[in-house]
């Protein structure tokens, strides 16, 4: 069984799939799709660290349909974005909404920990610090830094480290999201770079 992490596939979100080279959505769609499954296999584990879409009932019906389809029998878990309705942030309601994801995820939670590396590594869709806007949005949903390595998303940046600094101290954040790799990260990749 291999292990794998992404964030911010964005199915279906033109703004995103322009951004990344792409005329339509479904042109993405496909793309990103193929791409899980041919890194992947029956059997593996494959952590999506938020933002399945833009958000929208459709949308997120649509990308979760695609995922039930194609990624059968690999194990899949989501640590939920602020676009995706069943983290609080995004849907008042995400009590209600998380039904519906729980039918393709094995796992869907807000924050997760893992041993990688022989570190304790906590995953969240948000950074400890950082964003895309110049605002940083979601702070009550944000991680304290304690000397942890985090694995994020959300910030949408070709950046595979983060290039701020955490309480002075050493960079302990690795962007794993689509938009720094163009593919699954490999548990193998991290652990290179937690071991420095």
């Amino acid at each position: 069984m291999s292990v794998f992490f992404t964030s911010d596939l964005h199915f279906g979100h033109l703004k995103v799939a322009e951004d990344r080279g792409f005329y339509f959505t479904d042109e993405h769609d496909e793309y990103v799709l193929g791409s899980l499954v041919d890194q992947t296999q029956v059997g593996d584990q494959v952590w999506i660290l938020g933002d399945l879409t833009v958000g929208g009932r459709a949308a997120e019906d649509r990308a979760l349909a695609m995922l039930s389809a194609s990624m059968g029998g690999r194990g899949l878990h989501l640590i939920p974005g602020n676009h995706d309705s069943c983290h609080p942030m995004a849907n008042r309601n995400s009590h209600n909404r998380i039904k519906a994801f729980y039918e393709v995820f094995d796992s869907v939670q807000l924050f997760a920990r893992r041993r990688i590396a022989g570190q304790k590594v906590l995953l969240s869709h948000f950074p400890y610090v950082g964003d895309h806007t110049d605002v940083e949005r979601g702070g009550q949903f944000r991680l304290r830094s304690m000397g942890e390595w985090l694995l994020h998303g959300h910030t949408h940046s070709p950046e595979k480290l983060s290039s701020t600094s955490v309480t002075g101290g050493p960079r302990r954040q690795i962007h794993v999201g689509w938009d720094a790799w163009g593919r699954l990260v490999t548990l193998e990749e991290l652990e290179e770079i937690i071991n420095g």
